[in-house]
C-alpha cells in the first residue's frame, strides 16, 4: 500500500493544523481544514496562512483535486473560498451539513442561508470514496463534536478533525448544538478499530500541561493505549459522564460567532450590504 505524503501547517492564532497530502506518484493532492487569518480586533481577514499551503503545492508539485473540511469549525475560519480561486478544486464537507446550517441560520437569522448544503461544492456520505490519484480518500461519517463531522482515510493515514486530540490532552467537547458525547464516544470506537499504525492528524493542539511543544501526529495504536480520556477501556457510561461534566467547564472558543457563520456557507463570507461592506452578526443573549 502507497502511503501518502503529508505536510502540515499549524495556525498558531486558532492552534489550527491544515494539511496538504497527495499521492506520491501522481502528484495529486488534498488540502484539508484549511484557515483564513482573521483579527477579530479589527475584523480585518488575510490569506497569508493559506497561501502557504498553496506555495507548498507548487514547490512539491502537487496539483490540488479536493479542498476538504472535516466539520464546520467553531474555532477558525475556512479558506476554502480562496483555495478555491487559486486552484478549481471543489469544497468537500459531510452530508449532514445541512442539519447545522438548519441550526445556525435561526441562530443568527440569516436569510440567505439555504441551509441545503449550498454552497458546498461536494457533500459526501459514509463510506463514500474520492480519487486521489492512484490512491482513494475514504469517507468516515463520525459525529459527536457535531452531526455533521466526517474523518478522511487515505491509505495508512486518517484525518480526524476534533474528534480526537493527542492522547495527553483526550478527546473533543460534544456540546455545541447538535453534538452528543455518546455519539462521540461510537464514532471513536469506529476510528480505533483501525489498524493500530494508522497515522492520526488532527486538527487541533493546544499542549497539553507538562507539554512544551505543540504536536498533531500520533497514531491509533497510541490513542488506544495512551488516549486520557479512552485508555483501560473506558465504558460508553462513563465516557459520557466525563465528557459531560468536562464540558460544562468549557468557555466558548473565542471565534465561534464568527467562524460558523462563515463555515457554514463553505467558507463564503456574509454577502455585502448596500454601502458594499459585509458585516458578521453577535447575538445577544441568544447563545
Amino acid at each position: 500500500m502507497t502511503a501518502p505524503k503529508v505536510r502540515a501547517f499549524f495556525h498558531e492564532p486558532t492552534f489550527t493544523v491544515s494539511y496538504l497530502v497527495w499521492d506520491p506518484a501522481t502528484k495529486r493532492g488534498a488540502i484539508i481544514d484549511s484557515a483564513l487569518d482573521f483579527d477579530p480586533k479589527s475584523g480585518r481577514t488575510g490569506s497569508h496562512s493559506a497561501q502557504a499551503i498553496l506555495d507548498a503545492a507548487a514547490q512539491e508539485g502537487v496539483t490540488v483535486d479536493w479542498l476538504l473540511e472535516t466539520h464546520a469549525h467553531a474555532d477558525h475560519l475556512s479558506a476554502a473560498p480562496f483555495l478555491k480561486q487559486a486552484t478549481g478544486a471543489p469544497i468537500v464537507i459531510g452530508e449532514h451539513i445541512s442539519a447545522v446550517q438548519k441550526v445556525f441560520k435561526d441562530v443568527f437569522n440569516l436569510a440567505y442561508v439555504t441551509a441545503d448544503g449550498r454552497p458546498f461544492d461536494k457533500l459526501v456520505k459514509d463510506g463514500e470514496t474520492l480519487k486521489l490519484g492512484e490512491l482513494e480518500i475514504e469517507v468516515l461519517h463520525t459525529p459527536g463534536h457535531t452531526p455533521a463531522c466526517v474523518t478522511y482515510r487515505v491509505a495508512d493515514a486518517v484525518f480526524v478533525g476534533d474528534t480526537l486530540f493527542m492522547p495527553d490532552y483526550g478527546t473533543a467537547r460534544a456540546d455545541f448544538p447538535g453534538g452528543d458525547a455518546r455519539t462521540l464516544y461510537r464514532s471513536i470506537q469506529k476510528l480505533l478499530a483501525l489498524p493500530e499504525s494508522t497515522r492520526v492528524f488532527l486538527c487541533h493542539d493546544y499542549k497539553a500541561p507538562g507539554r512544551d511543544a505543540y504536536a498533531w501526529e500520533t497514531t491509533i495504536g497510541e490513542e488506544r493505549a495512551k488516549n486520557v480520556h479512552l485508555a483501560n477501556g473506558v465504558t460508553e457510561d462513563a465516557f459520557v459522564a466525563m465528557r459531560e461534566a468536562r464540558d460544562k467547564t468549557l468557555d466558548m472558543p473565542v471565534l465561534i460567532l464568527p467562524s460558523i457563520q462563515v463555515n457554514i456557507q463553505a467558507g463564503e463570507l456574509p454577502p455585502p450590504e448596500a454601502n458594499g461592506v459585509r458585516y458578521l452578526k453577535l447575538p445577544i443573549d441568544a447563545l
